[in-house]
This record gives C-alpha cells, sequence and structure tokens, in this order.
C-alpha cells in the first residue's frame, strides 16, 4: 500500500447518541453525534414514537379525516338504485 493516503484509523472511536447513550466502534472519525440508535429506535424498542418535522403528521391526518368524511357522503351502488327508482315513481304520478 501507498503510505500517506490512507485516513487515519480510530479502533475507540466514541459514538453519542440524542439519548445519551453511547458506545464505542472502530472507525475513521474520531467522535460520532447521531440522533437515532439501537437503544432509542421504535424498531427495536417496540415503542411507536412519531417524529413530526414541520406538521406533516397533523396535515396527513386532516386529509385523511376528509377523505373518511367524503366517503360516507357517497352513496353505495345499493342506494343510489334505490334513489333513482323513486325518483322514477315520481315522475310517474
Amino acid at each position: 500500500m501507498k503510505p500517506n493516503i490512507h485516513p487515519k484509523y480510530y479502533p475507540q472511536a466514541t459514538i453519542s447518541c440524542a439519548c445519551g447513550q453511547t458506545f464505542t466502534v472502530g472507525s475513521t472519525v474520531e467522535k460520532i453525534n447521531v440522533e437515532i440508535c439501537s437503544n432509542c429506535h421504535p424498531f427495536y424498542t417496540g415503542k411507536s414514537t412519531i417524529v413530526d418535522t414541520a406538521g406533516r403528521v397533523d396535515r396527513f391526518k386532516k386529509r385523511q379525516a376528509k377523505a373518511e368524511e367524503k366517503v360516507k357522503k357517497t352513496l353505495s351502488p345499493a342506494q343510489k338504485k334505490a334513489k333513482a327508482i323513486s325518483r322514477r315513481g315520481k315522475k310517474e304520478k
């Protein structure tokens, strides 16, 4: 290998999570800061947490509620048929 072209390797590099967990690994960076680790990640903990960025979750929930209301207001095929039959009955009289 050519000398002086490879990055320095730190066998005891520390990783610090936002939750306070720290552990050591080998890396080319001496200190690493992360937001989520295996100690606080929902997949590993089983706890469901929503990381909301700029209110996107709230906007999504509002759209879902609006769509559900629209579905409730629409008539089923059976209701449409019954309505059409009742209109025909009124026209014949």
